[in-house]
């Protein structure tokens, strides 16, 4: 008898150790307010001049939302897409066409714009060109560069349409990223380059025989940026993903406002000079949302890629949109779709 009931009080402590564990296991992971305390570890498709995720990490913003990130620098956001295709990274951004060609070929959805399509943002994109070319009409016969996977094409096409040419009067040359497109005008390779960011526009001044003739806003273009990952990833992780989207907004905003600072974190970071990160800052302000101009853009965009080719099968854009992340951060900058 002695025994039984020794048997018994044991197993009913070992009944309360275990569910004390289990509460202090559950207990563990969440805050006050029910959320993991667990970080989400995102590796992140990242470029040397853009200053958002770099705040984002040096200020612990990342942090602070429960992102453990790692970033990873492209020559291009577009190569940054590219590498979510073989699982280099988590998450990236880019324009329009490299997310819709993504988006084209898997289980991908854009799941936030940045809202930088606007006409201040599109006069960043310079045109520069050899002297001999005194307007667009003289692109006739001529070498024209493009940085491959860019939608640099698309806006050669409408650019030369505005100027009575056609894509097949003058010969696209495609580069890997701003660098070689420099060396190629130097070298007389190609007759002109759209060119982006202060320290690119302070390079190109800096050559010989070449002028800036033209920018974007004088065209119908406007560059919308997006964010996109895997569908896996946003079934996965809703809630991280979410405070993710919080993270980059409030990175955006605290560089904007604090723009010194920022420019001192790009020259440590990639020996950024601080004038340059200072005139692309007030240029292009990320404000985390989906406008009808976002989702304009990408339909002009869509069509372009289908009817020229580069999109081999057509699909419907809503259902490569994933928007209820953006619209749970953000509910006032989202638009519904029809």
């Amino acid at each position: 008898m002695h025994r039984k009931r020794w048997v018994k009080w044991s197993l009913s402590v070992l009944t309360v150790v275990v569910a004390g564990l289990m509460l202090a296991g559950c207990g563990a992971g969440a805050g006050a307010s029910g959320k993991t305390a667990s970080k989400l570890k995102l590796k992140i498709a990242d470029y040397s001049t853009n200053p958002v995720f770099r705040v984002a990490e040096d200020k612990g913003i990342f942090d602070k939302h429960g992102i453990d990130a790692e970033l990873i620098t492209f020559a291009t956001p577009a190569e940054g897409i590219n590498s979510l295709f073989i699982k280099q990274v988590d998450v990236a951004f880019g324009a329009d066409f490299p997310l819709l060609n993504a988006v084209s070929k898997g289980d991908y959805s854009i799941f936030a714009s940045t809202g930088t399509a606007t006409d201040r943002s599109a006069s960043d994109w310079k045109l520069f060109v050899r002297d001999e070319v005194k307007s667009g009409a003289d692109l006739k016969g001529k070498k024209l560069s493009f940085i491959r996977g860019t939608f640099l094409p698309y806006l050669w096409d409408v650019y030369l349409a505005d100027n009575g040419l056609q894509l097949t009067d003058a010969e696209l040359i495609g580069q890997g990223g701003m660098d070689e497109a420099f060396v190629a005008l130097k070298k007389g390779e190609v007759d002109a380059v759209w060119v982006y960011s202060a320290v690119n526009h302070e390079k190109f001044q800096g050559l010989s025989d070449v002028h800036e003739l033209s920018d974007m806003s004088k065209t119908s273009v406007r560059l919308g940026t997006g964010l996109i990952t895997t569908n896996k990833l946003i079934a996965d992780h809703p809630d991280q993903l979410v405070e993710l989207l919080k993270a980059i907004d409030e990175a955006s905003a605290y560089a904007q406002e604090h723009p010194d600072e920022t420019a001192d974190l790009m020259y440590e970071a990639v020996k950024q000079p601080r004038e340059s990160t200072l005139k692309d800052l007030p240029v292009n302000p990320w404000s985390l949302g989906f406008t009808e101009k976002a989702y304009a853009g990408l339909q002009g965009q869509k069509k372009y890629m289908v009817d020229t080719g580069i999109i081999e099968q057509d699909f419907e854009l809503n259902d490569k949109l994933n928007l209820d992340l953006v619209r749970k951060a953000f509910p006032d900058r989202v638009i519904e779709l029809n």
